[in-house]
């Protein structure tokens, strides 16, 4: 592999200045504004003059905000895609304002690429590729794609030879350490705020996006994650990943095998290709939660760019199992991976377990475990609001409330909307990829199928998480419950080594009264048992039983043995003591 070499002409100190001077400008404009409309204007009692006029005011700042980012480029452009992807509580007028920003990129200087990639492959790029096109196949942010073909021996090598070739921007590291230092000032200055504050630690957010971003600007990195995210799904017939030319990979170049099909987007192309776009949204739903739910290790940017769906032959049908899709999901651009921790992966499924249960309660304190409420939160209204709205509506598919009474809906909004509104909820750690993955997730599986509602894709999931949950319980009571039997198995036994041992003398004890407590001992032990074995066996049957309606019942019944045996035996003693 290649040795990195500079990067090519640095961005000059004046610049670095000017352009940090730019945003902070910006940003302390937008910050006065707001202060003075949505803060001091309400504290005076000028709440009314404060709220006219907002959605123009919020919409004027995403305009120049747009403006902003176009023309500076570097992680702007970064900010306004995650703003605009519902990553916090901007509203619509915003989000709509920035969704552009995406096409709004504009491509490097050919030259200057051509340069930057040839210092970093320590050769010609004729040298290194057969062909390699000047015109750029995409421009992003951070760097741009160009389509290219490997020598006849790297190809070889690596058993494909067209290829993309990503190659940074000139200059960018220093741009993205001048955009990062603009907006750890503009959160620290925002966290003063308590209003900001006790929703969400921006400067905490602000070091999230600055660790993904650092990332993203070292393709050594990306190479590495998409050969992680390779090995996951490694045998997984519904997911394929370009395979990567290593001896032409770089901190600042990085050719990926090209894997360019349809866009998974492109719902003329996937019909004309014979795949319904209805079932490419539950598949890609389900591969996605499969990675944030279950591997913890999830593509963080799975917009429609970075997704395509390739056709491939379908395999027949065979001894029952159905005939093959005819189409798997490749993944494509690997720099912005997240990593999900196992306790908050666990705080996760608790959460989706508590929506498939129907659990308010549970619903509640799973939030709370995520950090979704803040710590002085009261919650005793959440939990009413979310139990009621199970019991109305937990049996209704999310497809047929579009049925329920418009009446019947506006009501329950007036007795809880409410609640909801002024719950202090916060957005906490690590949960900024995750919203991003969960928001694009939805917009695009909505984008492939008008019907498809996301908790309808969570709720299958759901339950199965519900099912292994009781399956765990019921496999608990059963060791226990095998456990207690074995005990019980060998307390008479020892009881009666004790006894013996009492009759021969080898201990120095021996009264009627003692051979009495003795037995009496013995018999409240084997009650215990038994006692045990019926609550271990009715509550193994009980949760079972859902899932399992034979096995549940049978174990309910079965249930009934030692709880006869714990009350004759109860009944015996009695009478031996009268």
């Amino acid at each position: 592999m290649a040795q990195p070499h500079r990067a090519g002409p640095a961005v000059s100190d004046r610049a670095g200045r000017l352009r940090y001077r730019r945003i902070m400008r910006f940003a302390t404009r937008y910050m006065v504004e707001n202060w003075w409309f949505e803060l001091f204007l309400p504290r005076v009692g000028l709440t009314a003059l404060g709220a006219r006029g907002r959605t123009k005011r919020w919409q004027r700042m995403a305009r120049n905000f747009f403006g902003l980012a176009t023309e500076l480029g570097g992680l702007m452009i970064k900010v306004g895609q995650f703003l605009s992807s519902r990553l916090d509580v901007l509203p619509p007028e915003v989000t709509r304002e920035l969704e552009g920003l995406q096409d709004s990129v504009r491509a490097e200087d050919p030259a200057a690429i051509r340069a930057l990639a040839e210092r970093e492959l320590g050769m010609p790029l004729d040298r290194a590729f057969a062909r390699f096109d000047a015109e750029p196949l995409a421009a992003a942010s951070l760097g741009q794609a160009h389509r290219a073909r490997l020598t006849a021996s790297a190809a070889e090598d690596t058993g494909f030879s067209d290829v993309v070739v990503k190659v940074q921007r000139p200059g960018i590291e220093q741009i993205v350490e001048i955009d990062l230092a603009a907006l750890r000032k503009v959160a620290s200055r925002l966290s003063r705020v308590k209003l900001v504050s006790r929703r969400v630690d921006l400067p905490a957010l602000a070091e999230e996006f600055a660790t993904t971003s650092l990332e993203e600007v070292d393709y050594l990195h990306e190479a590495a994650s998409g050969d992680r995210f390779a090995d996951q799904f490694e045998g997984d017939d519904r997911v394929r990943t370009p395979g990567i030319a290593w001896e032409r990979v770089s901190r600042r170049v990085l050719t990926l095998q090209d894997v360019s099909a349809i866009k998974i987007n492109d719902l003329d192309g996937l019909r004309a290709a014979g795949i319904d776009p209805a079932a490419v949204a539950v598949e890609f739903a389900n591969v996605m939660f499969d990675q944030l739910f279950v591997d913890g290790f999830f593509h963080g940017d799975a917009h429609p760019g970075n997704i395509f769906v390739t056709p491939v032959p379908r395999t027949p049908a065979v001894d029952g199992e159905p005939e093959g899709r005819g189409w798997v999901l490749t993944f494509v651009d690997f720099g912005m991976m997240g990593e999900i921790p196992d306790g908050l992966r666990r705080d996760l499924q608790g959460f989706l377990i508590a929506v498939a249960s129907r659990d308010g309660r549970r619903l509640v304190a799973s939030m709370r475990e995520l950090g979704v409420l803040l710590p002085s939160a009261d919650t005793r209204e959440l939990e009413r609001t979310m139990s009621a709205l199970f019991a109305r509506f937990g049996g209704v598919a999310f497809t047929d409330l579009q049925n329920v009474d418009p009446r019947e809906m506006r009501a329950f909004a007036n007795e809880f909307g409410e609640t909801i509104r002024v719950l202090p909820f916060q957005l906490p750690e690590h949960f900024l990829l995750v919203i991003r993955a969960v928001s694009l997730i939805s917009g695009l599986c909505s984008t492939l199928d008008p019907r498809f509602n996301i908790w309808n894709a969570v709720e299958p999931y759901a339950d199965r998480l519900l099912r292994e949950e009781r399956g765990n319980v019921v496999t608990a009571f059963t060791n226990e419950a095998a456990a207690t039997v074995g005990v019980a198995a060998r307390l008479p036994r020892r009881l009666d080594g004790l006894i013996t041992r009492f009759e021969d003398g080898d201990v120095a004890v021996e009264t009627p009264r003692l051979d009495r407590q003795i037995r009496l001992l013995e018999r409240s032990v084997s009650r215990m048992v038994s006692a045990v074995l019926f609550f271990g066996l009715l509550l193994g049957g009980v949760l079972l039983r859902p899932a399992d309606p034979v096995a549940g019942g049978l174990l309910m019944g079965v249930s009934a043995l030692p709880l006869l045996h714990a009350l004759l035996s109860g009944f015996a003693g009695r009478r031996s003591r009268l």
